[in-house]
């Protein structure tokens, strides 16, 4: 099975994409959603968590603008924090993973915002990144709720720039053309990864 790595800055239209390859076939796991059901009641990280952040917890569950607030005051916050979520977060991929290699899956997808800095691009076969023009990205991101100028630098400020994913991806897809070609974009990657000609 090939495990595609799929990745793009806020504002790209990542997650448009990645439901693009669930509706070609391909299996899709979401790191972000993954840290939300861990996060959520009865979540494997509620309880390792409180115990590092005393407080934090709500309702049973990760209260996450108390968490940031702990992580803001702590100079270490985010390695500690990062030191229990990320065994978490990779043990319900290895079990995405062989759930898809078991159901037959050709390809699967791991959903990764931060592949690249969090070194999880050297633990699949090809990386997809998805991308768009600045202005692009800007203005849908500023289209968002709650957003304003000063957020949307800080986010850029964590992310590793376009240019340098880009310039390390197997694949790229440039949403800003239309989400038909994006989604024609996705067969043709599928298509080649597996080997198979595009037509068929």
């Amino acid at each position: 099975m090939i495990v595609l790595g799929l990745t793009g800055s806020i504002g790209m239209g990542k997650s448009t994409t990645a439901m693009m390859f669930m509706e070609a076939g391909a299996p899709v796991w979401d790191a972000d959603a993954t840290v939300h059901k861990l996060y959520a009641p009865g979540g494997a990280a509620v309880a390792p968590v409180e115990a590092a952040f005393p407080g934090v917890t709500k309702d049973g569950g990760i209260d996450r603008p108390s968490l940031s607030a702990q992580l803001h005051a702590e100079p270490d916050g985010f390695r500690r924090l990062e030191a229990i979520v990320h065994p978490l977060v990779q043990a319900d991929r290895q079990a995405f993973l062989a759930r898809a290699e078991a159901g037959g899956a050709g390809v699967a997808v791991v959903d990764i915002p931060l592949l690249f800095e969090t070194g999880a691009a050297d633990l699949v076969d090809a990386v997809v990144v998805v991308t768009a023009p600045a202005h692009v990205q800007r203005a849908r991101v500023l289209a968002r709720p709650g957003m304003d100028e000063t957020r949307f630098a800080a986010l850029l400020e964590r992310q590793t720039p376009d240019a340098h994913k880009v310039a390390r991806a197997d694949f790229v897809i440039d949403t800003s053309e239309g989400l038909d070609a994006a989604r024609e974009r996705v067969r043709e990657i599928l298509a080649e990864v597996q080997g198979l000609p595009h037509e068929l």
